[in-house]
């Protein structure tokens, strides 16, 4: 199934944290949109894989998206074996994205900053006809970065004003890591109330750079073109 807009996470809840609103206004406006986790957050301190993956199927919904899939990889495990990279190149190719969306290259969870890096080379590797995979190569048009944790000065930021609603609600749907419940649950980062406030602070002060409510920050590696020096134009 083609797609417009391919988004990685490293664990379950992670693409919602950096760019939930993003995805929920680009599926709302029409756009074809595929989730792809990496691993299923085992190490986590609350949740099973089972949870954490039905819970992502379920923020899936809330944010419009046509699939979201799991690709197994071991939390804490994230490197550049030739496994992660075929597995990654062959969803590339089998979907066929315009655009793909990763993790910003630093953030203090190790794990992030290790799957964007894996996530550039089989990006990389998926638009090289010789590699071998079964499937005819693929290059994206565009690789964007998004912010999970940590941030950096975007090089554009999206209003997410509108739908901002649907991040929260997307977020809801991870209860087993900001609201856990029974005898096994722990208090951890993500479940003290600062934690919401955080993510939500960072979104309102980049929509307040641009005049709105919220917005999420986007890096790319590129100079990004104008055709001229009026603001409203492209």
């Amino acid at each position: 199934m083609p797609v417009d807009l391919l988004v990685f996470g490293p664990h379950p809840d992670d693409l919602e944290l950096g760019l939930g609103g993003t995805i929920a206004r680009h599926t709302a406006a029409g756009a074809r949109v595929g989730l792809c986790d990496l691993t299923a957050g085992e190490l986590g301190s609350n949740g099973t894989p089972d949870e954490r993956r039905a819970e992502g199927v379920a923020a899936a919904r809330v944010l419009g998206a046509e699939w979201r899939e799991n690709l197994g990889w071991p939390d804490g495990g994230i490197g550049p074996s030739d496994a992660h990279i075929r597995s990654v190149v062959d969803l590339i190719r089998a979907h066929r994205p315009r655009t793909i969306a990763i993790p910003y290259w630093e953030d203090r969870h190790p794990d992030h900053g290790a799957a964007s890096r894996v996530l550039d080379a089989a990006i990389f590797k998926s638009g090289l006809r010789r590699y071998e995979s079964g499937t005819e190569a693929w290059r994206p048009e565009w690789i964007c970065y998004y912010f999970i944790n940590d941030s950096a000065p975007p090089s554009f930021v999206v209003d997410v004003s509108a739908v901002y609603e649907k991040k929260r609600e997307a977020l809801a749907c991870h209860r087993s890591q900001f609201t856990p419940t029974g005898a096994g649950a722990v208090a951890t980062r993500l479940t003290a109330s600062t934690f919401s406030q955080l993510i939500e602070s960072r979104d309102a002060q980049f929509g307040a750079r641009i005049g709105v409510a919220f917005a999420e920050g986007v890096v790319v590696r590129e100079l990004v073109a104008r055709g001229t020096l009026f603001r409203g134009d492209a």
